[in-house]
């Protein structure tokens, strides 16, 4: 099959959506279809003139915004290979990325510009602000300043009386060329720049127009860091090619502004982590049904469906009331939250992604999944699970196919390493497979303990039933001297309002401990709890960067 080209899913969204609203900064400004086209071919004109080439890369580092979107879309339209860069990134870490890119132009956010030091990107030619793409720096001999200030002109010269559906019409670029450099730490492992062509994008649109619920002028929030393939590609590349009203949480998106955001805008399907949706669960769902009165309700039939539809409906409504389904990804869903969505017939779903795939492996709609499942394998890839019976038995989950990328920019070792002679990509994750094809993930390939006797030990399985212990906000376990060992992170927001003391508050951790070991077969129990003192560092999906805690001091 031809695969249906990327930038013709931009031009044909524009001028069919040529008037309906497009992109909006929470309670900000506001762009039609027609205007994101109009800055687009402003933008093209400025990079010609500029004499920047197909193919050349161009960084992108800012919180979600319009501006950021439109540029993402300028820069990949007109052939160049976008470099998202995420904005939590360490000022070192962000000139790293546009050295090793061979990043030619920056754009920056100006809270982030602040900090960055451009005598430190000695290769860039110029540095715009993402805030009114305004010229902050330009490299020595160059006219680009001259440039922009002429650009009205320029523009005019090309588009008499401004840019119309008719004259609208990008140059061709295959699906084949580089469309993205994007820069991820993972879970397990250092920053590489995973090189995705335009193909893996298509894919992954094409295959959400075919099995997700969106249309024309619907609402979406993007609040994911679009910097991160996962809401880049739908919070905003898919809503964007299908004509939809996409929505920035501009500024650093807390639960409360979320839940405010969908309240307002209400919008028809919600993107998410896990870490949202547990957080909701532990803090206002369980404390609700935990009782001994609820307890006992929910023991009498047809009680028990009454007060289930009244959770449902209550839960519906922090999204805003209007969504067909929650999508989940980004990390593995606590199993003990996944079961009460479905007793309550919730509308999830939860998929499963890389951003070695640009992101999707699998999916299914909230109807049609498996509990326990990350969806069904979409139909651009093959899957292959590197063990004898992929029914029964565990191994690494490989996959092969139009959305997996072409490797690791300037590593080929690394390179190597992912993607074997076959053109299998090795994931890293551990599963099984049904003969639906729905994958069913169960751990990290990294993160694998072998037991006393030989056992595999899947921390990520200890540490789900762990969150879900009083006053456990979250939890890392690692292998110590052939033990193992629960690194705790307090819920101390809770600890503080109850006054709890420190002594009293490991006397609780101990309690924890013993409560949770009665669930565990004996190999997998805890030896030792021992409290960490602030929040586990994070990748942008929101997974524990576990490397970093397998050595910590005890």
């Amino acid at each position: 099959m031809i695969p249906e080209n990327f930038i013709k899913y931009i031009e044909n969204s524009l001028k069919e959506n040529w008037d309906l609203p497009a992109l909006s900064d929470y309670q900000g400004k506001n762009f039609k279809y027609s205007d994101v086209a109009r800055k687009i071919a402003k933008m093209h004109i400025m990079f010609e003139e500029c004499e920047i080439n197909k193919g050349d890369k161009i960084a992108l580092i800012g919180k979600n915004s319009a501006n950021w979107a439109i540029t993402y879309l300028a820069v990949i339209s007109y052939g160049a290979t976008i470099v998202p860069i995420l904005p939590d990134f360490h000022p070192d870490d962000v000139h790293h990325i546009v050295n090793h890119s061979d990043s030619i132009v920056l754009f920056a956010g100006d809270h982030i510009w602040e900090n960055l030091d451009e005598k430190s990107m000695p290769n860039l030619r110029a540095i715009f602000s993402l805030t009114d793409f305004t010229i902050l720096i330009e490299g020595s001999n160059e006219k680009i300043k001259s440039i922009y200030d002429n650009l009205p002109n320029l523009y005019d010269d090309v588009y008499p009386g401004g840019i119309t559906i008719e004259t609208l019409n990008f140059d061709e670029v295959s699906n084949e060329e580089v469309g993205v450099l994007n820069y991820t730490s993972g879970t397990t492992g250092f920053s590489k720049g995973v090189v995705l062509p335009l193909n893996s994008l298509a894919a992954n649109i094409r295959f959400a127009h075919r099995n997700l619920p969106l249309n024309p002028g619907d609402d979406v929030v993007s609040f994911l860091p679009l910097a991160h393939t996962y809401g880049c590609a739908f919070e905003f590349l898919w809503p964007f090619s299908i004509g939809c009203h996409i929505h920035f949480l501009t500024r650093t998106p807390s639960p409360k502004i979320i839940v405010q955001a969908f309240k307002e805008i209400k919008p028809t399907i919600v993107i998410t982590v896990p870490l949202i949706i547990e957080k909701i669960y532990k803090k206002q769902i369980l404390p609700a049904i935990d009782t001994k009165t609820m307890k006992l309700l929910l023991g009498f039939p047809l009680v028990d469906k009454a007060i289930y539809s009244k959770i449902r409906k209550k839960l519906t409504e922090v999204f805003g009331g209007n969504f067909k389904e929650v999508i989940i990804g980004g990390a593995a869903l606590n199993k003990e939250v996944e079961l009460f969505l479905k007793k309550i017939g919730f509308n999830f779903t939860v998929g499963y992604g890389m951003t070695e795939c640009g992101p999707l492996i699998s999916y299914a709609n909230w109807d049609k999944t498996k509990i326990g499942s990350a969806g069904r394998l979409v139909d651009t890839l093959e899957v292959k699970i590197d063990s004898n019976d992929p029914y029964t038995e565990i191994g690494e989950i490989m996959v092969r196919g139009e959305n997996v990328m072409y490797g690791y920019y300037k590593n080929i070792e690394a390179t190597e390493q992912a993607i074997d002679k076959e053109g299998w990509l090795h994931t890293g994750d551990l599963g099984v497979i049904d003969q639906e094809n729905f994958i069913f993930i169960k751990g990290r390939n990294k993160s694998l303990i072998l037991g006393p006797s030989g056992e595999n030990i899947y921390p990520e399985e200890i540490e789900a039933k762990l969150n879900n212990m009083p006053y456990i906000q979250e939890s890392v376990v690692i292998e110590k001297e052939n033990k193992l060992i629960a690194l705790v992170y307090p819920d101390l927001e809770a600890v503080d309002q109850e006054k709890i003391s420190e002594t009293r508050l490991n006397e609780m951790m101990q309690e924890n401990k013993n409560n949770v070991n009665l669930n565990l077969a004996k190999y997998m129990q805890i030896s030792k709890i021992k409290i960490y003192p602030e929040e586990f560092e994070k990748t942008p999906k929101r997974s524990i960067k576990r490397f970093l805690y397998s050595a910590a001091e005890l």
